[in-house]
C-alpha cells in the first residue's frame, strides 16, 4: 500500500473568519496547519512555526509588518488582506531581494477574476459612448475596515486599463454580513446596463486562497490570480 503524501505545512497570519475557513478547508488541498500568527504572537517572530507556505488574511498595518519576517525565512505568501498598499512598493522590493514568490490578490474567487474580464470588455465598448454614464459599487459587511474595497479599486483599475477615460463614480455600502457583491454599471437617455458579482459564501475566497498557496510554491515574483488561474 503506498503511504499518503506527506501534508505541506501551512503558516495562517490572522485567526478571524477567513483564517479559520482556509483551516477548515486546508486538508482538501493537501495542508495541515503548522501555526498561526496573531496578534499575541505577531511580535516574536522567532515563534513562528516552520511552513511551506503562508497565507496572510490580517489587517493593512499588519501586513508591512509581518512580511519582512516572512521574506527572511525565505517562505513564499498569499495575501488576501487589503487596504495596504501604500507599502506595495516597499514589500515588492522585499520580496524580490529574498527571492520570494508572492501572490497578492484583493479577492481569492474564480467569479471575479472572469468578471474582471467582462469589465474590461465592457469598458472598451463604451469607451467611445458619452451618451453614457459609469458607476461601481461594492457592499460588504459592516466590520471590513477599508472602503472601497480592494476589488473595486481593482476593477477600476481595470476599466481604466481597458480605455475607459470618463467618469467612474465610486461607492461603497457597509452593513451587516455580507460576503462581497460588486456591480459596474453604465446609465444611458433611456437605458441602463449593469453587471454584477455577488459573493454567497466565504469559502470561495478561503479555496482560492488554498490554490494560490498550491499554485506558489516552487516560483519567483510577484503574481495575481490571474497568473493562478492562467487567464
Amino acid at each position: 500500500m503506498t503511504p499518503p503524501a506527506p501534508s505541506r505545512r501551512l503558516l495562517l497570519l490572522g485567526r478571524g473568519r477567513m483564517g479559520r475557513a482556509i483551516e477548515s478547508l486546508s486538508g482538501e488541498y493537501g495542508f495541515s496547519v503548522a501555526g498561526w500568527v496573531d496578534e499575541d504572537n505577531a511580535d516574536r517572530p522567532d515563534e513562528w512555526a516552520e511552513a511551506d507556505v503562508a497565507i496572510d488574511f490580517t489587517t493593512p498595518d499588519a501586513v508591512p509588518h509581518n512580511f519582512p519576517h516572512l521574506a527572511r525565512r525565505g517562505l513564499p505568501v498569499v495575501i488576501g488582506t487589503t487596504g495596504w498598499s501604500a507599502h506595495e512598493a516597499a514589500i515588492r522590493r522585499e520580496a524580490q531581494a529574498h527571492g520570494l514568490g508572492v501572490v497578492a490578490a484583493p479577492n481569492f474567487s474564480l467569479g471575479v477574476s472572469m468578471f474582471a474580464a467582462m469589465a474590461a470588455r465592457a469598458a472598451t465598448l463604451m469607451a467611445r459612448r458619452n451618451d453614457f454614464g459609469a458607476w461601481l459599487h461594492e457592499l460588504h459587511h459592516a466590520t471590513k475596515k477599508d472602503a472601497p474595497s480592494g476589488t473595486a479599486l481593482a476593477l477600476l483599475q481595470v476599466m481604466r486599463n481597458a480605455g475607459y477615460t470618463a467618469s467612474i463614480d465610486v461607492s461603497s455600502t457597509r452593513a451587516g454580513a455580507i460576503p462581497g457583491t460588486h456591480t459596474i454599471g453604465f446609465d444611458g437617455g433611456g437605458e441602463t446596463i449593469t453587471l454584477t458579482h455577488t459573493a454567497r459564501d466565504r469559502s470561495i475566497f478561503a479555496r482560492g486562497a488554498l490554490e494560490a498557496a498550491q499554485w506558489v510554491q516552487g516560483r519567483r515574483g510577484w503574481f495575481t490570480m490571474v497568473d493562478v488561474l492562467g487567464l
